[in-house]
């Protein structure tokens, strides 16, 4: 496995090992050992799988607050998106910052998000699978969705007009959200 480091260093672009043959390829794509070992020591306690029939589908920017903020491992493993990753810790240097890469099927890439950050992709190609990892549980009561087009953080999705739902249609700007880590 390597890894690349991002403008933000907590968070990792993890490039796998893939071992191919006759048959197809092999992947680890976790090892709570091997990962520590890279200084990503998180309890992951659930794996999550969604899919997203229609491209250009944008979710996000979700988080949640303490106590159930979530360190997260993400891929890929249908079609392609574009992940992004928003630091929200108020006494980070790298406060209102972000990070985008593409995640696909080809690229097998993961990328490492630790709590405190907001999360979301867009869908680059139609039918993508996403899944992920988590270090808590899923709150509804503490979550809080950001708009994605906030002109304070400034993502450049490549997209100005993607399919919402109507909550990450209606988020509120950050200004105006109350994110407690």
């Amino acid at each position: 496995m390597k890894i690349s480091p991002t403008k933000i260093k907590e968070v990792l672009i993890l490039e796998l090992a893939v071992f191919g043959d006759s048959r197809g390829w092999f992947t680890e794509t976790y090892n709570k050992k091997e990962f520590s070992k890279l200084g990503i020591d998180v309890d992951f306690i659930q794996d999550n799988h969604s899919f997203t029939e229609a491209k250009g589908t944008l979710r996000g920017l979700h988080i949640q607050n303490s106590p159930f903020t979530q360190s997260k491992l993400v891929r890929c493993t249908r079609g392609s998106v574009l992940d992004v990753a928003v630091d929200l810790r108020k006494a980070s240097s790298t406060y209102k910052q972000w990070i985008s890469v593409e995640l696909s099927e080809e690229n097998k890439k993961q990328l490492f998000i630790p709590k405190g950050f907001a999360h979301g992709f867009l869908t680059l190609t139609e039918n993508v699978e996403f899944q992920y990892k988590v270090d808590n549980y899923w709150d509804k009561q503490s979550e809080k969705t950001i708009r994605f087009n906030d002109p304070e953080i400034g993502i450049d999705w490549g997209n100005d007009n993607p399919v919402l739902l109507e909550r990450d249609r209606n988020a509120s700007l950050l200004k105006d959200c109350d994110i407690i880590l």
